[in-house]
């Protein structure tokens, strides 16, 4: 490797399938490439209840219109 630039690529794991099943391997991601996410579930279900509020909210917003309150 005499280019030092080579050295800084980042490359994509390994692709398993094709066309709307195409996805990196699971086998082949590791923590080295930054795909350990200890975090990711309380992340999602932060989200999920954050998204979850904010409907609810517009549903009493739109029951308040059709109501005349």
């Amino acid at each position: 490797m005499t280019d030092p630039l080579e050295r800084a690529v980042a490359k994509a794991p390994p692709i398993i399938g094709s066309g709307c099943t195409q996805r990196y391997d699971p086998q082949a991601l590791s923590s080295d490439q930054g795909t350990e996410f200890a975090d990711a579930a309380a992340l999602w279900a932060r989200l999920q209840a954050e998204q979850d509020q904010a409907e609810l909210q517009h549903a009493r917003a739109l029951d308040g219109q059709e109501t005349g309150e």
